[in-house]
């Protein structure tokens, strides 16, 4: 369901290949939300998180040296689009950290958010990215 589409690729290949990983991980999560037969979904949705987190870190510390090598003159407003990602994955994290009554409308807040934010984030910021 969630997978990089032909438009979401910038043609920096390092770049497209990390952003392939975020929608598997958005795949993941999906398919968590579809998965009837696991009542409890508490570990899994920390390991999604978990695991998200961590590779966005990778993800935007890649694109950021990738952009400085190039010396892209709009690194600032990536790093701080950037930072804000990582401090919503965190309340997500926190948020989940509560032990929320509804966790497939959780799933479905993380899903909405993370992809959202990634389809623009692609078509808008990292789409203007020059190719070294």
């Amino acid at each position: 369901m969630y997978e990089m589409k032909p438009e979401y690729y910038i043609g920096i290949d390092m770049i497209d290949e990390e952003h392939k990983q975020l929608f598997k991980y958005a795949d993941e999560a999906y398919e968590l939300l579809l998965d009837e037969f696991t009542p409890d979904k508490y570990d899994r949705i920390d390991i999604i998180l978990e695991n998200l987190r961590n590779y966005t870190v990778k993800h935007f510390s890649d694109e950021e040296q990738y952009m400085e090598s190039i010396n892209y003159k709009k690194i600032f407003t990536q790093k701080v689009q950037h930072q804000e990602f990582i401090h919503k994955l965190d309340e997500f994290m926190e948020h989940h950290n509560d032990e929320v009554e509804d966790q497939d409308e959780q799933i479905m807040g993380i899903l909405k958010y993370l992809t959202e934010w990634l389809v623009n984030h692609i078509l808008y910021v990292d789409g203007q990215i020059p190719k070294g």
